[in-house]
Protein backbone atom coordinates (compact mmCIF):
# COMPACT_ATOMS: atom_id res chain seq x y z
CA UNK A 1 0.00 0.00 0.00
CA UNK A 2 1.52 3.58 -1.26
CA UNK A 3 2.32 6.00 1.38
CA UNK A 4 3.45 9.64 0.95
CA UNK A 5 6.19 11.33 3.07
CA UNK A 6 6.61 15.23 3.62
CA UNK A 7 8.81 17.07 5.10
CA UNK A 8 7.32 20.57 6.10
CA UNK A 9 8.01 23.92 6.67
CA UNK A 10 8.69 25.21 2.98
CA UNK A 11 6.75 27.82 1.89
CA UNK A 12 4.99 26.88 -1.41
CA UNK A 13 5.15 29.03 -4.46
CA UNK A 14 4.54 29.00 -8.18
CA UNK A 15 1.36 28.00 -10.62
CA UNK A 16 -0.69 25.19 -10.62
CA UNK A 17 -3.53 23.97 -13.20
CA UNK A 18 -6.58 22.89 -12.23
CA UNK A 19 -7.76 19.41 -13.65
CA UNK A 20 -11.56 19.32 -14.90
CA UNK A 21 -14.09 18.33 -12.03
CA UNK A 22 -14.06 14.88 -10.52
CA UNK A 23 -18.14 15.97 -9.13
CA UNK A 24 -18.71 17.08 -12.64
CA UNK A 25 -17.60 14.62 -14.37
CA UNK A 26 -19.14 11.51 -12.52
CA UNK A 27 -22.80 12.49 -13.49
CA UNK A 28 -22.04 13.93 -16.75
CA UNK A 29 -20.59 10.05 -17.42
CA UNK A 30 -23.75 8.48 -16.29
CA UNK A 31 -25.98 11.02 -18.04
CA UNK A 32 -24.07 9.60 -21.53
CA UNK A 33 -26.47 6.66 -20.81
CA UNK A 34 -29.60 8.71 -22.17
CA UNK A 35 -27.81 9.64 -25.08
CA UNK A 36 -29.03 7.52 -28.63
CA UNK A 37 -25.62 9.10 -30.08
CA UNK A 38 -22.24 9.08 -28.51
CA UNK A 39 -21.08 11.46 -25.96
CA UNK A 40 -17.15 13.05 -26.00
CA UNK A 41 -16.19 14.54 -22.80
CA UNK A 42 -13.45 16.96 -22.50
CA UNK A 43 -11.45 18.22 -19.50
CA UNK A 44 -11.89 14.56 -17.90
CA UNK A 45 -9.31 14.34 -14.62
CA UNK A 46 -7.46 10.88 -14.84
CA UNK A 47 -8.49 9.51 -11.34
CA UNK A 48 -9.52 6.34 -9.93
CA UNK A 49 -13.38 7.54 -9.73
CA UNK A 50 -13.48 8.32 -12.87
CA UNK A 51 -11.89 4.81 -13.97
CA UNK A 52 -14.53 2.74 -11.92
CA UNK A 53 -17.06 4.88 -13.52
CA UNK A 54 -16.40 3.46 -16.51
CA UNK A 55 -16.20 0.42 -15.59
CA UNK A 56 -19.09 0.38 -14.26
CA UNK A 57 -20.90 2.01 -17.80
CA UNK A 58 -18.91 -0.79 -19.00
CA UNK A 59 -20.29 -3.48 -17.55
CA UNK A 60 -23.79 -2.92 -18.54
CA UNK A 61 -22.91 -2.78 -22.03
CA UNK A 62 -21.59 0.73 -22.45
CA UNK A 63 -18.41 1.24 -24.68
CA UNK A 64 -16.24 3.89 -24.07
CA UNK A 65 -12.55 5.54 -25.10
CA UNK A 66 -10.23 7.58 -22.96
CA UNK A 67 -7.75 9.64 -24.69
CA UNK A 68 -5.63 11.72 -23.33
CA UNK A 69 -7.93 13.74 -21.26
CA UNK A 70 -11.12 13.38 -24.08
CA UNK A 71 -13.48 10.35 -23.07
CA UNK A 72 -16.05 9.53 -25.40
CA UNK A 73 -19.29 7.26 -24.24
CA UNK A 74 -21.65 4.92 -26.63
CA UNK A 75 -24.73 4.03 -25.29
CA UNK A 76 -26.04 2.26 -28.02
CA UNK A 77 -24.27 -1.04 -27.11
CA UNK A 78 -25.79 -0.44 -23.47
CA UNK A 79 -27.69 -4.81 -22.95
CA UNK A 80 -27.50 -4.55 -19.15
CA UNK A 81 -29.64 -2.06 -16.82
CA UNK A 82 -28.09 -3.42 -13.65
CA UNK A 83 -25.32 -1.80 -11.90
CA UNK A 84 -23.76 -4.53 -9.47
CA UNK A 85 -22.51 -4.40 -5.78
CA UNK A 86 -19.20 -5.23 -6.22
CA UNK A 87 -18.63 -1.81 -8.30
CA UNK A 88 -21.20 0.80 -6.73
CA UNK A 89 -20.06 -0.24 -3.33
CA UNK A 90 -16.57 1.46 -4.16
CA UNK A 91 -18.02 4.57 -5.11
CA UNK A 92 -20.99 6.47 -3.99
CA UNK A 93 -21.52 8.58 -7.20
CA UNK A 94 -22.14 5.10 -9.14
CA UNK A 95 -25.60 6.02 -7.81
CA UNK A 96 -26.16 8.34 -10.49
CA UNK A 97 -26.84 5.95 -12.97
CA UNK A 98 -30.53 5.07 -11.64
CA UNK A 99 -31.54 8.04 -12.90
CA UNK A 100 -30.72 7.97 -16.16
CA UNK A 101 -31.78 3.91 -16.26
CA UNK A 102 -35.07 4.15 -15.48
CA UNK A 103 -35.50 7.71 -17.65
CA UNK A 104 -34.82 5.88 -21.12
CA UNK A 105 -34.91 2.27 -20.14
CA UNK A 106 -38.05 2.43 -17.69
CA UNK A 107 -36.38 -0.13 -15.56
CA UNK A 108 -33.19 -0.26 -13.35
CA UNK A 109 -32.06 -2.33 -10.82
CA UNK A 110 -28.85 -0.36 -8.69
CA UNK A 111 -27.15 -1.65 -5.63
CA UNK A 112 -27.16 0.61 -2.76
CA UNK A 113 -24.53 2.72 -2.94
CA UNK A 114 -20.65 2.79 -0.78
CA UNK A 115 -18.21 5.51 -0.83
CA UNK A 116 -16.20 7.92 1.61
CA UNK A 117 -17.63 6.86 5.58
CA UNK A 118 -18.57 10.19 5.84
CA UNK A 119 -21.97 9.97 7.43
CA UNK A 120 -25.03 8.03 6.17
CA UNK A 121 -26.15 10.02 3.44
CA UNK A 122 -29.09 8.35 2.98
CA UNK A 123 -30.55 7.98 -0.82
CA UNK A 124 -34.40 8.47 0.58
CA UNK A 125 -34.38 11.93 -1.26
CA UNK A 126 -33.38 9.79 -4.65
CA UNK A 127 -35.89 7.60 -4.44
CA UNK A 128 -39.05 9.50 -3.12
CA UNK A 129 -38.50 12.04 -5.79
CA UNK A 130 -38.76 9.48 -8.17
CA UNK A 131 -41.62 8.03 -6.98
CA UNK A 132 -42.93 10.82 -7.26
CA UNK A 133 -42.14 10.73 -11.31
CA UNK A 134 -44.37 7.70 -10.92
CA UNK A 135 -41.39 4.90 -10.68
CA UNK A 136 -42.10 1.83 -8.72
CA UNK A 137 -39.70 1.00 -6.03
CA UNK A 138 -38.68 -1.82 -4.41
CA UNK A 139 -35.71 -2.35 -1.98
CA UNK A 140 -34.14 -6.17 -2.17
CA UNK A 141 -31.12 -7.53 -1.40
CA UNK A 142 -29.70 -4.62 -0.76
CA UNK A 143 -31.06 -3.36 -4.40
CA UNK A 144 -33.06 -0.40 -5.67
CA UNK A 145 -35.51 -2.04 -8.17
CA UNK A 146 -36.84 0.92 -10.00
CA UNK A 147 -39.57 0.37 -12.90
CA UNK A 148 -42.27 2.26 -15.02
CA UNK A 149 -42.41 5.06 -17.29
CA UNK A 150 -41.95 8.00 -15.84
CA UNK A 151 -44.45 11.45 -16.17
CA UNK A 152 -43.68 14.88 -15.24
CA UNK A 153 -44.53 16.10 -11.47
CA UNK A 154 -43.75 18.49 -8.93
CA UNK A 155 -41.61 17.25 -6.24
CA UNK A 156 -39.97 19.49 -3.32
CA UNK A 157 -36.71 18.00 -2.23
CA UNK A 158 -36.39 17.82 2.16
CA UNK A 159 -32.83 19.02 1.50
CA UNK A 160 -30.56 20.38 -1.17
CA UNK A 161 -28.77 17.02 -2.30
CA UNK A 162 -26.20 17.69 -5.25
CA UNK A 163 -26.96 14.09 -6.01
CA UNK A 164 -30.72 13.86 -5.62
CA UNK A 165 -30.50 17.11 -7.71
CA UNK A 166 -28.64 15.42 -10.74
CA UNK A 167 -30.15 11.89 -10.86
CA UNK A 168 -33.72 13.20 -10.71
CA UNK A 169 -32.93 16.17 -13.54
CA UNK A 170 -31.33 13.34 -15.15
CA UNK A 171 -34.48 11.31 -14.95
CA UNK A 172 -36.78 13.39 -15.65
CA UNK A 173 -35.45 14.56 -19.37
CA UNK A 174 -37.35 12.15 -20.96
CA UNK A 175 -40.46 11.81 -18.72
CA UNK A 176 -43.41 12.54 -20.05
CA UNK A 177 -44.79 16.27 -19.51
CA UNK A 178 -43.03 18.90 -17.19
CA UNK A 179 -41.60 18.53 -14.18
CA UNK A 180 -40.74 21.13 -11.23
CA UNK A 181 -37.90 20.48 -8.36
CA UNK A 182 -37.96 22.62 -5.71
CA UNK A 183 -35.49 23.51 -2.87
CA UNK A 184 -33.12 21.77 -5.39
CA UNK A 185 -29.09 21.92 -5.06
CA UNK A 186 -27.32 25.26 -6.93
CA UNK A 187 -23.77 24.23 -6.97
CA UNK A 188 -21.69 24.54 -10.30
CA UNK A 189 -21.84 20.98 -11.21
CA UNK A 190 -25.67 20.85 -11.31
CA UNK A 191 -25.48 23.68 -13.69
CA UNK A 192 -23.09 21.86 -16.01
CA UNK A 193 -25.01 18.72 -16.17
CA UNK A 194 -27.88 20.71 -17.24
CA UNK A 195 -25.56 22.28 -19.87
CA UNK A 196 -24.70 19.17 -21.74
CA UNK A 197 -28.55 17.86 -21.24
CA UNK A 198 -29.82 20.78 -23.02
CA UNK A 199 -26.73 20.32 -25.50
CA UNK A 200 -28.17 16.80 -26.00
CA UNK A 201 -31.95 18.18 -26.80
CA UNK A 202 -33.38 18.47 -23.07
CA UNK A 203 -35.63 21.23 -21.98
CA UNK A 204 -34.42 22.32 -18.44
CA UNK A 205 -34.46 26.26 -17.25
CA UNK A 206 -33.18 27.54 -13.50
CA UNK A 207 -30.14 25.06 -13.27
CA UNK A 208 -28.29 27.16 -11.00
CA UNK A 209 -31.25 28.47 -9.14
CA UNK A 210 -33.69 26.67 -6.13
CA UNK A 211 -36.08 25.80 -9.07
CA UNK A 212 -35.21 23.51 -11.72
CA UNK A 213 -37.89 23.14 -14.61
CA UNK A 214 -38.10 19.87 -17.14
CA UNK A 215 -40.02 19.39 -20.00
CA UNK A 216 -39.93 15.79 -21.21
CA UNK A 217 -38.46 15.00 -24.33
CA UNK A 218 -39.01 11.57 -26.37
CA UNK A 219 -35.22 11.24 -27.05
CA UNK A 220 -31.93 13.01 -26.33
CA UNK A 221 -29.03 13.12 -29.22
CA UNK A 222 -25.21 13.15 -28.23
CA UNK A 223 -22.71 15.97 -27.15
CA UNK A 224 -19.44 17.07 -27.48
CA UNK A 225 -18.91 18.55 -23.97
CA UNK A 226 -16.06 20.49 -21.59
CA UNK A 227 -16.11 19.80 -17.81
CA UNK A 228 -15.81 22.33 -15.97
CA UNK A 229 -12.71 23.01 -13.07
CA UNK A 230 -12.71 21.48 -9.84
CA UNK A 231 -13.36 23.94 -7.53
CA UNK A 232 -12.59 21.70 -4.95
CA UNK A 233 -8.99 21.39 -5.97
CA UNK A 234 -8.71 24.58 -6.58
CA UNK A 235 -9.23 25.41 -2.72
CA UNK A 236 -7.10 22.67 -1.71
CA UNK A 237 -3.88 23.98 -3.46
CA UNK A 238 -4.64 27.47 -2.22
CA UNK A 239 -4.82 26.26 1.17
CA UNK A 240 -1.68 24.61 0.61
CA UNK A 241 -0.05 27.99 0.00
CA UNK A 242 -1.55 30.06 2.80
CA UNK A 243 -0.82 27.62 5.16
CA UNK A 244 2.82 27.25 4.22
CA UNK A 245 3.18 31.09 3.99
CA UNK A 246 3.47 30.68 0.47
CA UNK A 247 2.30 32.34 -2.58
CA UNK A 248 0.31 29.97 -5.27
CA UNK A 249 -1.21 30.73 -8.08
CA UNK A 250 -4.19 28.16 -9.83
CA UNK A 251 -4.95 28.68 -13.16
CA UNK A 252 -7.76 27.16 -15.17
CA UNK A 253 -10.31 27.68 -12.10
CA UNK A 254 -13.62 29.86 -12.16
CA UNK A 255 -13.58 32.17 -9.34
CA UNK A 256 -17.44 32.56 -9.26
CA UNK A 257 -17.32 28.90 -8.26
CA UNK A 258 -15.07 29.80 -4.83
CA UNK A 259 -16.86 32.91 -3.72
CA UNK A 260 -17.75 32.27 0.16
CA UNK A 261 -14.04 30.35 0.01
CA UNK A 262 -12.14 33.52 -1.10
CA UNK A 263 -13.72 35.79 1.54
CA UNK A 264 -13.11 33.39 4.03
CA UNK A 265 -9.34 33.48 2.61
CA UNK A 266 -9.13 36.89 2.99
CA UNK A 267 -10.07 37.17 6.65
CA UNK A 268 -7.44 34.92 7.56
CA UNK A 269 -5.36 37.32 5.91
CA UNK A 270 -3.99 36.21 2.69
CA UNK A 271 -3.88 38.36 -0.06
CA UNK A 272 -6.48 37.39 -2.99
CA UNK A 273 -6.10 38.60 -6.65
CA UNK A 274 -8.13 37.30 -9.37
CA UNK A 275 -7.27 37.64 -13.41
CA UNK A 276 -9.79 36.09 -15.58
CA UNK A 277 -9.41 32.19 -15.04
CA UNK A 278 -6.76 32.68 -12.54
CA UNK A 279 -6.97 33.04 -8.86
CA UNK A 280 -3.25 34.04 -6.38
CA UNK A 281 -3.39 33.68 -2.79
CA UNK A 282 -0.48 35.15 -1.11
CA UNK A 283 0.09 34.85 2.74
CA UNK A 284 3.47 36.23 4.64
CA UNK A 285 2.83 35.29 7.99
CA UNK A 286 0.41 32.88 10.05
CA UNK A 287 -3.20 32.78 9.08
CA UNK A 288 -5.59 34.64 11.86
CA UNK A 289 -8.32 32.01 13.22
CA UNK A 290 -11.85 32.18 11.16
CA UNK A 291 -15.29 30.58 12.18
CA UNK A 292 -16.45 28.43 9.26
CA UNK A 293 -20.32 26.69 8.78
CA UNK A 294 -20.59 24.56 5.85
CA UNK A 295 -23.52 25.02 3.65
CA UNK A 296 -24.46 24.17 0.10
CA UNK A 297 -23.20 26.34 -2.68
CA UNK A 298 -22.73 29.50 -2.33
CA UNK A 299 -21.80 28.95 0.72
CA UNK A 300 -18.39 26.74 2.34
CA UNK A 301 -18.42 24.75 0.87
CA UNK A 302 -17.93 20.88 2.91
CA UNK A 303 -16.02 19.11 0.91
CA UNK A 304 -12.94 21.93 1.52
CA UNK A 305 -13.63 21.85 5.48
CA UNK A 306 -11.17 19.36 6.35
CA UNK A 307 -8.40 21.44 4.51
CA UNK A 308 -8.95 24.56 6.14
CA UNK A 309 -9.20 22.64 9.32
CA UNK A 310 -5.54 22.03 8.63
CA UNK A 311 -4.77 25.06 7.75
CA UNK A 312 -6.60 26.61 11.04
CA UNK A 313 -4.68 24.34 13.70
CA UNK A 314 -1.53 26.50 13.30
CA UNK A 315 -3.30 30.11 13.00
CA UNK A 316 -2.99 32.47 16.04
CA UNK A 317 -6.25 32.93 17.76
CA UNK A 318 -9.13 30.35 17.82
CA UNK A 319 -11.39 29.14 15.42
CA UNK A 320 -14.76 27.29 15.32
CA UNK A 321 -16.06 24.93 13.00
CA UNK A 322 -19.39 24.00 12.38
CA UNK A 323 -20.56 21.02 9.72
CA UNK A 324 -23.85 21.31 8.91
CA UNK A 325 -24.06 19.13 5.87
CA UNK A 326 -22.68 15.96 7.03
CA UNK A 327 -22.57 14.70 10.38
CA UNK A 328 -19.63 12.49 10.68
CA UNK A 329 -17.52 14.51 8.72
CA UNK A 330 -14.79 15.54 11.08
CA UNK A 331 -12.82 11.85 11.00
CA UNK A 332 -9.44 14.03 10.26
CA UNK A 333 -9.63 15.50 14.05
CA UNK A 334 -7.57 12.69 15.62
CA UNK A 335 -4.98 12.22 12.75
CA UNK A 336 -4.66 16.15 13.04
CA UNK A 337 -3.95 16.16 16.87
CA UNK A 338 -1.43 13.33 16.53
CA UNK A 339 0.46 16.04 14.64
CA UNK A 340 -0.03 18.88 17.18
CA UNK A 341 -3.46 19.95 17.08
CA UNK A 342 -5.84 21.30 19.63
CA UNK A 343 -9.02 20.58 19.21
CA UNK A 344 -12.15 19.95 20.64
CA UNK A 345 -15.08 18.04 19.73
CA UNK A 346 -18.87 19.08 20.35
CA UNK A 347 -21.21 17.73 18.11
CA UNK A 348 -21.28 18.97 14.90
CA UNK A 349 -18.76 21.91 15.89
CA UNK A 350 -15.09 21.89 16.12
CA UNK A 351 -13.15 24.32 18.64
CA UNK A 352 -9.54 24.39 17.06
CA UNK A 353 -7.44 26.88 18.66
CA UNK A 354 -4.38 27.38 16.75
CA UNK A 355 -0.36 26.48 18.08
CA UNK A 356 2.76 27.89 16.67
CA UNK A 357 3.63 24.70 14.51
CA UNK A 358 2.36 21.38 14.23
CA UNK A 359 4.80 18.26 14.06
CA UNK A 360 5.36 15.16 11.31
CA UNK A 361 3.81 11.95 12.57
CA UNK A 362 3.03 8.80 11.00
CA UNK A 363 -0.98 9.44 10.15
CA UNK A 364 -3.54 7.27 8.13
CA UNK A 365 -6.30 8.77 5.77
CA UNK A 366 -10.02 7.76 6.62
CA UNK A 367 -11.46 9.42 3.25
CA UNK A 368 -10.71 11.88 0.35
CA UNK A 369 -10.89 15.04 1.82
CA UNK A 370 -9.29 14.08 5.35
CA UNK A 371 -6.23 13.11 3.19
CA UNK A 372 -5.87 16.52 1.94
CA UNK A 373 -6.18 17.83 5.04
CA UNK A 374 -3.41 15.15 6.44
CA UNK A 375 -1.29 16.53 3.30
CA UNK A 376 -1.35 20.13 4.22
CA UNK A 377 -1.04 19.71 7.98
CA UNK A 378 2.30 17.83 6.53
CA UNK A 379 3.43 20.48 4.42
CA UNK A 380 2.74 22.90 7.26
CA UNK A 381 4.40 21.01 9.91
CA UNK A 382 7.61 22.64 11.02
CA UNK A 383 9.79 19.80 12.33
CA UNK A 384 10.02 16.08 11.66
CA UNK A 385 8.27 14.04 8.62
CA UNK A 386 5.14 12.89 8.08
CA UNK A 387 4.07 9.83 6.85
CA UNK A 388 0.80 9.46 5.30
CA UNK A 389 -0.94 6.17 4.87
CA UNK A 390 -4.19 4.53 2.84
CA UNK A 391 -3.37 7.34 0.24
CA UNK A 392 -5.48 5.40 -2.23
CA UNK A 393 -8.71 8.00 -0.87
CA UNK A 394 -6.63 10.69 -2.08
CA UNK A 395 -6.19 9.05 -5.61
CA UNK A 396 -9.61 9.18 -5.57
CA UNK A 397 -9.92 12.95 -6.15
CA UNK A 398 -6.69 14.57 -7.24
CA UNK A 399 -4.44 13.77 -9.69
CA UNK A 400 -0.80 13.21 -8.87
CA UNK A 401 -1.49 15.44 -6.29
CA UNK A 402 2.55 14.64 -4.83
CA UNK A 403 3.82 16.11 -8.45
CA UNK A 404 1.95 18.70 -8.83
CA UNK A 405 3.06 19.98 -4.88
CA UNK A 406 6.16 19.25 -5.28
CA UNK A 407 6.48 21.57 -8.74
CA UNK A 408 5.26 24.38 -5.99
CA UNK A 409 8.37 23.23 -3.82
CA UNK A 410 7.21 21.07 -1.78
CA UNK A 411 9.86 18.36 -0.41
CA UNK A 412 7.06 15.10 -1.06
CA UNK A 413 7.09 11.96 -2.38
CA UNK A 414 5.21 8.71 -2.78
CA UNK A 415 6.59 5.35 -1.39
CA UNK A 416 5.17 3.08 -4.05
CA UNK A 417 4.85 -0.47 -2.04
Amino acid sequence: MDRILIRGGKPLSGTVHVRGAKNATLPLMAAAILGEKPVTLHNVPCLHDVFSMEKLLNEMGMTSEFTGRSMTLDASTIDSQTAPYDLVRRMRASFFVLGPLIGRYAKARVSLPGGCAIGTRPVDIHLKGLEALGALIAIEDGYVNASGQLRGADFALDFPSVGATENLMMAAVRARGVTRLTNVAREPEISDLARMLVSMGARISGAGTDLITIVGVDSLGGSEHEVIPDRIEAGTFLLAGVGTCGDVTVANTNPEHLPNFLNKLRDAGAEIEIRGARIRAKCCERVRAVDVVTQPFPGFATDLQAQIMAVLCAAQGTSIIKESVFENRFMQVAELMRMGADIDLDGNSAVVRGVPSLSGAPVMASDLRASAALIIAGLIAAKGETAISRVYHIDRGYERIEERLAGLGADIERIRE
